[in-house]
């Protein structure tokens, strides 16, 4: 079953969508990957002992400040080092 679902989105999102054949599949692998993450981050705060409820999430909710454009940048170089395998082997990333 699908449902037909309208987003305002970036420029840049909007035309990389654009060029792909079929946007629906495009965005429907972005957010399964988006929530395989988040299940898997779960998991490892439950394998430590941290249960996230519903209830803790809706607690601090809001009391981080969004990321700054600066960290979303730092964010995806380290991201981009992990995908190219050039992390260092000691864990020594300092901030560009």
């Amino acid at each position: 079953m699908t449902k037909r679902v309208t987003v305002s989105l970036p420029d840049d999102v909007a035309a990389y969508l654009d060029g792909e054949e079929n946007a629906s599949a495009a965005v429907t692998d972005a957010l399964r990957a988006r929530m395989d993450r988040a299940a898997a981050t779960a998991a490892m705060l439950r394998a430590v002992g941290i249960d996230v409820t519903e209830v803790g999430r809706e607690r601090v909710r809001g009391t981080l400040p969004r990321p700054t454009a600066e960290q979303r940048a730092e964010n995806a170089r380290r991201r981009d080092m992990l995908r190219a395998g050039t992390w260092p082997a000691d864990g020594s990333v300092t901030a560009a």
